[in-house]
């Protein structure tokens, strides 16, 4: 399969997969381990994970990979196993889903502060997803995904690391909004509109936003980018906002909702459909089955 020709194929919408973390605390994950360690010390959980995606549906299935940059891993002391990690991350998904699905290999935020505002130098930070980049494209990943952003000089650090490595491997790129009075801004205050300018200049494969927000704020932040741009547009939304039981984050959005609103997005136009936070294969399987009735049919 070729990503772009699948993308681009006129009435085509991809199917993405839902929340990692999700499902890895689900499978006895505790808080404050790291997640992406498992792809070495128990290797059975992440391609689980990846298994049950794939059987409901997904198109394109991210890697466990979304702190496995130098600079994320070394707040674990890890840094020098970032190569390891994220090629370990690639294989374990491609034993599960051979060439049926398209491989994301998932680069999330550092967690460091960039100049003036941090310690860290952007050439840092460059280096950091350079590292993780090239070892997700040479173990096989078919996109690298560069994932809930706030800060646009973070997301087109990673970039220009992965372009700098090839510059025509597909990329996409999300950012994170919250909703305000003045309309949907990062928490580093970058709203949609120089969002879309800043990555078209960088010749961005797909773009879009995940995290964050329930379906209902995803599908206007989705309304907003298709007014501005024609790039093909990816939308993974929280199954809602998460309650705080006694023991555990509870997401209130039902695979259900998530169907009602996948309706309105592929009305919308947008190229690939996913879920985060709190989103199972169940929601992923609702998603599948609108958007195969959609192709059927013509009709959402």
């Amino acid at each position: 399969m070729d990503f772009h020709q699948q993308l681009l194929k006129p009435g085509n919408v991809l199917v993405a997969d839902g929340a990692m973390g999700t499902m890895l605390f689900k499978a006895g994950l505790k808080s404050g381990e790291c997640p992406e360690l498992l792809n070495l010390e128990k290797p059975e959980i992440p391609a689980d994970v990846a298994r049950q995606y794939f059987k409901a549906g997904s198109d394109i299935i991210f890697t466990n990979t979304f702190g496995a940059s130098p600079a994320k891993l070394a707040d674990f002391g890890l840094a020098d196993k970032a190569a390891k990690i994220n090629s370990e991350a690639v294989r374990l998904v491609r034993k599960v889903v051979g060439e049926k699905a398209f491989i994301a290999g998932s680069c999330g935020p550092s967690g460091k502060m960039l100049q003036p505002y941090g310690e860290f130098e952007p050439n840092e930070l460059f280096s950091s997803f350079k590292i993780q980049a090239e070892a997700l494209i040479n173990a096989g990943a078919d996109i690298i995904c560069i994932e809930t952003m706030s800060d646009i000089q973070e997301a087109l650090l990673a970039l220009k690391a992965t372009r700098s490595i090839s510059a025509s491997f597909p990329v996409m790129v999300t950012l994170t909004y919250d909703k305000t009075a003045r309309g949907f801004y990062t928490y580093m205050g970058i709203d949609i509109d120089s969002t879309i300018k800043k990555l078209e200049n960088e010749g961005v494969d797909v773009i879009g936003s995940n995290c964050g927000n329930g379906f209902e704020n995803m599908v206007e932040i989705a309304k907003q980018f298709k007014k501005l741009t024609s790039i093909p547009l990816l939308i993974q939304a929280n199954a809602g906002q998460p309650r705080l039981t006694v023991d555990e984050l509870v997401y209130d959005e039902t695979p259900d909702y998530f169907a009602e609103n996948a309706r309105k997005l592929i009305d919308l136009g947008v190229s690939i459909i996913g879920g985060c936070c709190g989103t199972t294969p169940a929601h992923i399987s609702a998603i599948r089955q609108v958007i195969d009735t959609y192709q059927l049919t013509g009709k959402t």
